[in-house]
């Protein structure tokens, strides 16, 4: 392996790091605990989204995100899409093995925020327009 390919490993374990902390620090928890809130958010997101549009977010994550995001993705195999917010709580709940949709609530504002501020601006419009009104105002309003 070369140098580069290491070098970009390693920086891309800093940037989940970095983003990692920021969610910590937003959920006021340790990084394991935000690690797995950002996993089951990553990866409800992806669910709802087009193939083209989880591409186009994935392209903007770390790779250790990256491939957190795409764990388990069939994309000829997606789940029914959500038609409100507790829907997406539970879903959010039910991977980050959380016990209530008020936690997964406050996870999933946190996390959104903190996706907010690493991709472009453009790109998170673009995530955001394809979840229903009543899941979007939740994630951004709380």
């Amino acid at each position: 392996m070369s140098i580069r390919s290491v070098d970009s490993i390693e920086r891309s374990v800093h940037k989940t790091n970095e983003w990692l902390k920021d969610l910590a620090a937003e959920l006021g928890t340790e990084d394991r605990y935000a690690w797995r809130m950002l996993k089951a958010y990553l990866q409800v997101l992806r669910d709802e989204l087009v193939v083209d549009e989880a591409a186009q977010l994935a392209a903007q994550l770390p790779l250790v995100l990256r491939g957190a995001f795409y764990e388990g993705f069939d994309p000829g195999h997606q789940s029914a899409r959500l038609r409100d917010r507790d829907e997406f709580l539970a879903r959010v709940a039910e991977r980050a093995q959380l016990s209530d949709l008020g936690e997964a609530a406050r996870a999933a504002e946190a996390a959104t925020r903190v996706v907010q501020s690493h991709v472009t601006a453009g790109e998170f419009d673009d995530v955001l327009a394809e979840l229903p009104r009543e899941v979007r105002e939740a994630l951004v309003h709380g």
